[in-house]
């Protein structure tokens, strides 16, 4: 379906929303063919059996049925709400999804900093000096170095990059309301439960961004250029405070 519409400098765009570039990471059933991060289990797909039925055509049933189990935060592409870091029932079914608006796509490179590897504000800014932000609910970030091995990484004990508090305070006042990024955490790795990152960018708990997000481990092609893009986030509707996700960018002709 190809839409004409006003991009957010006023000009006009063309949309095809039959060509969708799908930047999220689908959960394998092989713990292999799927990324990990934090050493949380993998994810399972098996038939479900209950005395002798067995969900498996293969097995002589007539329709198969599977139970899925999954950790989202280590398992592949997913969007979290404020219920990641706070209590008192903040689920990722309220967080307003499914989403649609213009996003912007950058690449940014991660500066050594001892150990660690760090985004920091100014390089964001950087990046999006000739994009800017005005119109845009989103902002994506592909990191440097990429490649397909993302899809399947072990993230695991690796301390990867993560983003600056910094980040997460200049993004929320500039009003970026989904944080997509193919890291395993806007925060580092082991950080002893501060999350600054998180926790700046949802403003908790000050005044927390109910329909704010944090998408995490997507996989960006080098294929699509930095620039301004329709996005789409879809999830489960599920009263948890992730959910695995479906992320897609949609090129503005």
């Amino acid at each position: 379906m190809i839409v004409r519409c006003t991009k957010p400098d006023g000009s006009t765009a063309t949309i095809d929303f039959a060509a969708p570039n799908t930047i999220s990471i689908p959960l394998r059933r092989t713990m292999a063919d799927n990324p990990n991060a934090y050493g949380l289990t993998a994810p399972t797909i098996e038939p479900f059996r209950a005395g002798e039925f067995i969900g498996s055509v293969a097995e002589g049933a007539p329709v198969n049925c599977e139970v899925m189990t999954l950790v989202p935060h280590g398992n592949g592409t997913h969007t979290e709400c404020v219920g990641h870091i706070a209590t008192g029932g903040f689920w990722i079914a309220d967080a307003g999804l499914p989403w649609t608006g213009w996003a912007v796509l950058i690449t940014v490179q991660p500066e050594q900093d001892g150990g660690d590897y760090i985004i920091y504000e100014h390089t964001i800014k950087s990046a999006l000096a000739p994009y800017g932000l005005h119109g845009c609910d989103a902002v994506i970030i592909r990191t440097a170095p990429n490649g397909d091995w993302k899809k399947r990484h072990t993230w695991s004990g690796t301390n990867p990059p993560y983003l600056h508090s910094n980040c997460g305070v200049f993004l929320r006042e500039s009003g970026i309301k989904h944080l997509i990024l193919d890291l395993p955490s806007v925060d580092r790795e082991t950080d002893g439960g501060v999350l600054a990152a998180h926790h700046a960018f949802w403003n908790y708990p000050e005044s927390p961004r109910l329909d704010a997000t944090i998408t995490e481990m997507v996989y960006v092609d080098d294929s699509l250029p930095d620039g301004l893009y329709v996005a789409s986030i879809h999830t489960l509707a599920v009263e948890s405070d992730a959910s695995p996700s479906v992320v897609a960018l949609y090129r503005s002709e």
